[in-house]
């Protein structure tokens, strides 16, 4: 019905805009009024047409319920008619026992003469079977072969079933059971007296025979279309049909028998069919045709094993396949069958098969998974050339995995990267640990760098390269931090592993009395200056150079900048700079180490007489420096002499090894009445010596200030060659005035002194200040809590580390 509902008015907001509008409202009321006048009446006669159809519906239910009941009635009264007829016929059971008989004897005669000429009709299928196995590709007694075949598998049925009872020849009694015996007596064969079952086993040998030429034919359907021998599969069609055909009937014959139960079932004896069980030639043939297909893949892992890039390469059969069963194939094997849709699919799941058997392997490379990745859209793309819907194709080519496996293949990376960075932190330790021989590298100019500082860089490109396969900025972007996070990692490792070694030799040099038998020694300090150059040269750029130097560092953003999102340079610009602050923290703390090396081991036994001690006195009074000589010595051997560390240090750490060199000597200058009073109260340090050795005293009569102002003299006399740092160790050694002050200021001044002190050098600790205090020969108690009682009052702005902040 048409429906003829008037258009929805328009909302009551869009007819009262204004107060004016208010004089329409009758207008509107009225309209509103008519328009639901209009909707019940077609609600109304909507109702009256539903419930006749509804009526008319269940007059017909009715009617056919009264009719199938008629028809119910009907055939119960046949069946009792039937029944009754029986016993109205005078010695019926007499009579169907000989009309069974006789019945029994007719098929008997008829099955002999199928026997008799049974051995002759299989001879003759042999013979056209030979004739074909000399053309396998031809077969051209195919369709005879199977219709000798057909017959003879009849004739066995038949008389098997006869001999076990099971088929409609019969109805039983003794009447079908002296046929069964005539039966077998019947068709023993006379010559060699063999029973029914060997007589016909000859049959089930040729019958194997056919289904192998039949199978070859299923394996070869590609080819077979190939080499124009469509004559061949146009036979093997015809001959698949027919049994396919034959199962139908046979598997309907099964279930109604199973539908309608036993009593129904004997009902369904006098259907004859001519076989009694499945063959499933169509079955065979699908099979065949995936296990052709399946043998191919194996081509294909092997290849894509070996080379992921090879993987279109070795699936050209794959489409080439299909391509020839669309061209060819089709219009020679029966329409119904859709063979090329059986082909698409067959091969479809074979290809989700191996891909995700593959994607499942544990030793999936980065590579491969990528591989992978690729082949998914040409896959799709070379499909539906072929004319198929790549959205009728189940299940999905990978099932649906590509998210899944983007963040499988930057994890992959990712844990390459990792892997990778781990290998070479174990061989790295180990070279380390062991020193041997040729364990570092020299550059063209001659500097130290560890072996695997040029591998760990070519690694990182190649990752990045893997990462860039993909075509996703975020992969190679997560690549990128991923990387990041292992270069610190990295800088952390060497800053553990030089800590560690550094411990290990300070404790050693507290028991020889020889630097000189410290194992090791002499490597260590190589593989400072190794790791300090490594680090420089990850950042280190020269473009005013001669030879313009870009750092390893530089490089590597260069490779990937181009790689990632507009936005990601940006977003890993503080983490890069974290990056290269931690390389120069940790080639500063190689040289801090190298220098400390030398205060711990060379100058042990220097540092614990020959600083404010009765030898210090000694050579002042000579007009010597004593100590201090000695030591800036030592320094200029290792910055000038004829072996000197510079020869293998990077130009931009030089200088800071000279800082390290004055710092160092500076701390421990400091901190010799620091360890005095440690010795005096029996916690003496590695290498700190006796109480009377480290004992110090600054007496008011004695020239201790002239005798410091001497010291820095000569520190100054040597630092002052290295005009690039000079101004630097002046300043740092002005907390030497802070110092002396300490120790010459008046009682009465002392605090003040502090204050002063602690303005300058907000982190020194005030255990130094108590044992300088206490060095003093006119020490008291109440100068020291003075000063204690100041320490919590003083106000200092704060900032970076100072010298004294090391003296503790």
């Amino acid at each position: 019905m048409t429906s003829t509902l008037p258009p929805p008015p328009a909302p009551l907001s869009n007819l009262l805009k204004s107060p004016d509008d208010l004089s329409n409202l009758s207008a509107v009321k009225a309209d509103l009024q008519r328009r639901k006048a209009t909707i019940d009446t077609h609600l109304k006669s909507s109702l009256t047409d539903q419930l006749a159809t509804t009526t008319a519906g269940m007059t017909l239910l009715q009617t056919s319920t009264r009719t199938v009941q008629s028809i119910k009635e009907e055939m119960q009264k046949i069946d009792r008619l039937c029944a009754e007829a029986q016993g109205m016929i005078r010695d019926f059971p007499e009579i169907n026992r000989m009309s069974v008989l006789q019945r029994n004897f007719t098929a008997v005669e008829g099955m002999r003469g199928q026997v008799g000429g049974f051995g002759r009709k299989l001879g003759e299928v042999v013979g056209l079977l030979e004739e074909d196995e000399e053309g396998l590709e031809e077969q051209v007694n195919l369709l005879l072969v199977h219709e000798g075949l057909s017959e003879l598998r009849e004739v066995r049925d038949e008389a098997l079933e006869q001999v076990h009872g099971s088929a409609g020849v019969g109805g039983g009694g003794n009447g079908a059971e002296g046929g069964v015996e005539l039966i077998e007596n019947l068709v023993v064969n006379a010559e060699s007296g063999s029973t029914l079952g060997e007589y016909f086993r000859r049959l089930e040998e040729v019958v194997a025979w056919f289904d192998e030429h039949l199978s070859f034919v299923f394996g070869s359907l590609i080819g077979l279309v190939q080499a124009g021998n469509n004559g061949l599969i146009v036979r093997t069609g015809l001959v698949v049909e027919e049994e396919e055909g034959r199962d139908k009937r046979v598997v309907a014959l099964r279930e109604a028998k199973k539908e309608f139960g036993s009593e129904m079932g004997k009902r369904f004896q006098s259907m004859r069919v001519s076989q009694r069980e499945v063959r499933g030639y169509k079955d065979k043939m699908l099979e065949a045709i995936r296990a052709t297909a399946s043998a191919q893949f194996e081509d294909v892992r092997a290849a894509f094993d070996e080379d992921p890039d090879r993987l279109e390469k070795s699936c050209r059969w794959f489409f080439n396949d299909l391509n020839t069963v669309k061209l060819g194939l089709v219009d020679l094997l029966p329409r119904k069958w859709k063979i090329f849709r059986s082909y698409t699919r067959i091969y479809h799941g074979l290809m989700h098969a191996f891909l995700l058997e593959r994607l499942d392997d544990p030793n999936l490379t980065p590579a491969h998974m990528l591989a992978i990745l690729n082949w998914v859209p040409k896959y799709h793309e070379k499909v539906s050339r072929l004319g198929v819907n790549v959205e009728t194709l189940t299940p999905h080519i990978i099932s649906n995995r590509e998210p899944e496996l983007v963040r499988e293949y930057r994890a992959l990376v990712m844990k390459a990267v990792e892997e990778w960075m781990a290998r070479m932190a174990r061989s790295d330790h180990h070279s380390f640990i062991s020193r041997s021989e040729s364990s570092l590298d020299q550059d063209g100019d001659g500097f130290l760098h560890t072996k695997s500082l040029g591998d760990m860089w070519t690694m990182l490109r190649e990752q990045l390269a893997v990462a860039q396969a993909s075509g996703r900025a975020d992969v190679v972007e997560a690549v990128v931090d991923a990387m990041v996070r292992a270069l610190k990692v990295r800088v952390k490792m060497w800053e553990g592993m030089v800590d560690a070694e550094f411990k290990k030799i300070e404790v050693q040099a507290g028991v020889v009395a020889n630097p000189n038998e410290i194992e090791g020694l002499s490597a260590y300090q190589d593989w400072l200056v190794a790791i300090a150059n490594d680090q420089i040269t990850n950042i280190d750029d020269d473009p005013a150079a001669e030879i313009p130097a870009t750092s390893f560092l530089t490089r590597f953003k260069a490779d990937f900048e181009t790689l990632v999102s507009p936005s990601y340079p940006l977003t890993i610009a503080p983490e890069l700079e974290v990056l290269t602050n931690s390389y120069i923290d940790l080639a500063s703390h190689c040289m801090q180490l190298f220098a400390s090396l030398l205060f711990a081991t060379d100058f042990r036994s220097i540092i614990r007489v020959g600083f404010f001690t009765a030898q210090w006195y000694s050579a002042g009074a000579a007009g010597g420096s004593g100590a201090m000589k000695q030591i800036t010595t030592t320094f200029d051997d290792y910055l000038a002499g004829e072996n000197n560390v510079s020869q293998v240090l990077h130009p931009s750490l030089r200088e800071i090894l000279v800082e390290e060199f004055s710092d160092a000597l500076l701390v421990a200058y400091l901190s010799a009445p620091l360890k005095s009073m440690q010795a005096s109260s029996g916690r003496t340090l590695p290498g700190a010596g006796s109480t009377k050795e480290t004992a110090i005293r600054f007496r008011r009569q004695d020239p201790f200030t002239d005798l410091i102002r001497q010291d820095i003299l000569s520190v100054f006399a040597f630092f002052q060659n290295y005009p690039q740092t000079f101004q630097l160790v002046k300043d740092k050694w002005r907390a030497v005035n802070a110092f002396e002050s300490l120790l010459s200021a008046p009682k009465d001044a002392v605090v003040d002194a502090f204050v002063a002190l602690k303005q300058g050098y907000w982190d020194v600790h005030l255990a130094w200040v108590e044992a300088v205090l206490r060095c003093r020969d006119d020490f008291e108690r109440a100068m020291l809590s003075s000063v204690k009682g100041k320490a919590a009052g003083v106000e200092v702005e704060r900032g970076m580390e100072t010298v004294l902040g090391r003296v503790r």
